[in-house]
């Protein structure tokens, strides 16, 4: 059962932006620290950048420029901004977090994983 829920992917032109959202899905309701993953097909899943819930940011060293994550809506809602897209960047992007807070206020450790959203670029 996926805890959180990826939007925003879907088909755009090399060059393009475009923005990714990760809210919390079921009973979840903030993020605590928190990453966007990609994988491409046929590759290994590969960090793209992580937050923690005071909004402190890092990323590998390849994403660096072109992708930007942040948060919204206080602690609920982790976003990535993809600007400059290439066809190398055409791959499945997945959300997770390291543990959550549900309506109660209980903590549920993670990881927390999406379903993934899909985001392909044409040449």
């Amino acid at each position: 059962q996926a805890h959180l829920v990826e939007s925003g992917g879907g088909l755009v032109q090399t060059g393009g932006s475009l923005g990714l959202s990760c809210a919390p899905s079921g009973n979840i309701f903030s993020i605590d620290f928190a990453s966007w993953y990609r994988q491409i097909a046929g590759k290994q899943r590969e960090l793209v950048a992580n937050i923690t819930r005071g909004g402190v940011k890092a990323y590998a060293d390849y994403f660096k420029g072109r992708f930007a994550i942040t948060r919204s809506n206080g602690p609920n809602t982790v976003s990535m901004q993809i600007k400059n897209l290439k066809p190398e960047d055409t791959a499945v992007y997945y959300c997770k977090s390291d543990g959550a807070w549900d309506y109660g206020g209980g903590y549920l450790p993670g990881p927390h994983w999406g379903q993934g959203t899909l985001v392909a670029v044409s040449s």
